[in-house]
């Protein structure tokens, strides 16, 4: 399959990037942060999104959605990497969805309607220290009657504090560090003996730790089935580990395009700075850096989108790639803008701890790297 996208994809692509380009550029962010947004987003911006039908990318189209793939959600997310927009859409329209794709039928009648038309917005809870670890997952599902009772804590919920549903990872059998034992539920976060803190990331969006003091769900709430959710999860993180590094990839082309501008405007010594050969090497480096990390996401995500038995691998290469790419791409960026490059009034910075929280999410490069050594299909 080539490593270009269709003519579908680019249409899709150029709406995204004019929807967000025009209603969400870095000045809206940055008007966010300094208000200090209890929400985070513009839930008018989002409606309109929903409305364009990006909310419902991957929803089927018997619930209302477009029915479309990885790559398409792939797409969106490097443009939303171009502005830093806060949105719910990579917690919501990509892990949320994916998740519940792999639902009962009576599941995804419920919410995914809901979701494609921008009404509900649902969260993925799974980690629960400082690291990304899911099968270090702790928090106990014991039964109780025909349902569970839920114990334990829940940190780096993205967009915990606005969720209408939340999809958590919990232990029903088993030790941490073990595969099997795992199960997801659907919970209300509103249900009793939830305790929810928003918290405000260091590139200030906004996440969640989220408390579980004997929560009782039902048999009905649980999602796939008992003991066997680190599958359904594998596949509902790989997802998500394309869709961030995607992100990374929109953002780290926004900061070379950047740098290169400034570079053919700033003189010094009487000469414009683009001009002197080291700067020029560097911007090239970047640039091959740029379009081989792009290479690396759009392939993992078509495997996803195949199924093919290669998918995990693929997604680890591009998350870890996507990550020390982005680190290139901010560092250089921060430090070919000399000491404006390190003034809040400028955006560099905005996007340089952006990139800082994407390396991180759902795994940084180490993380990826000891994957895929452990992988046998690769």
């Amino acid at each position: 399959m080539p490593l270009l996208l269709n003519e579908e994809q680019t249409m899709l692509r150029d709406s995204a990037r004019g929807f967000i380009g025009d209603k969400a550029p870095v000045s809206h962010f940055r008007q966010l942060r300094d208000a200090k947004d209890a929400t985070g987003f513009s839930r008018d911006y989002w409606r309109a999104f929903s409305e364009m039908g990006f909310a419902g990318l991957l929803v089927p189209e018997a619930f209302g959605g477009s029915g479309l793939g990885a790559v398409e959600a792939g797409v969106v997310m490097e443009e939303i990497g171009r502005t830093l927009m806060p949105s719910p859409f990579f917690s919501t329209a990509v892990l949320g969805v994916s998740a519940l794709n792999r639902g009962s039928d009576a599941q995804k009648s419920e919410y995914l309607p809901k979701i494609a038309s921008g009404v509900l917005l649902a969260a993925l809870a799974i980690d629960e220290g400082a690291k990304h670890r899911p099968l270090q997952t702790a928090m106990k599902a014991a039964r109780s009657g025909n349902g569970f009772k839920l114990n334990g804590a829940k940190a780096f919920v993205v967009d915990g504090h606005t969720a209408d549903l939340l999809i958590v990872a919990a232990r029903s059998a088993g030790a941490p560090g073990e595969r099997d034992g795992l199960t997801l539920f659907l919970v209300d976060p509103k249900a009793k003996g939830i305790a929810l803190e928003r918290t405000a990331m260091v590139d200030s969006h906004n996440a969640a730790r989220i408390t579980f003091d004997n929560v009782e769900v039902t048999a009905d709430s649980v999602l796939g089935d008992v003991d066997q959710g680190g599958t359904l999860l594998d596949s509902v993180l790989n997802i998500g580990r394309g869709a961030v590094a995607a992100e990374m990839v929109g953002l780290s082309d926004e900061v070379f395009g950047r740098t290169v501008t400034y570079l053919k405007e700033r003189k010094q010594f009487g000469k414009l700075i683009g001009e002197f050969q080291a700067l020029q090497h560097r911007a090239a480096h970047l640039y091959t850096e740029i379009e081989v990390t792009r290479a690396a996401v759009l392939k993992a995500l078509q495997l996803v989108d195949d199924g093919a038995p290669t998918a995990p691998a693929a997604i680890a290469v591009a998350k870890a790639k996507a990550g020390t790419t982005a680190t290139l791409a901010v560092q250089e960026g921060v430090q070919m803008h000399g000491g404006m490059g390190m003034t809040d009034q400028f955006d560099i910075g905005f996007f340089m701890k952006r990139a800082r929280v994407c390396q991180e999410l759902l795994g940084d490069s180490n993380y990826h790297a000891d994957q895929l050594a452990r992988l046998k299909n690769y």
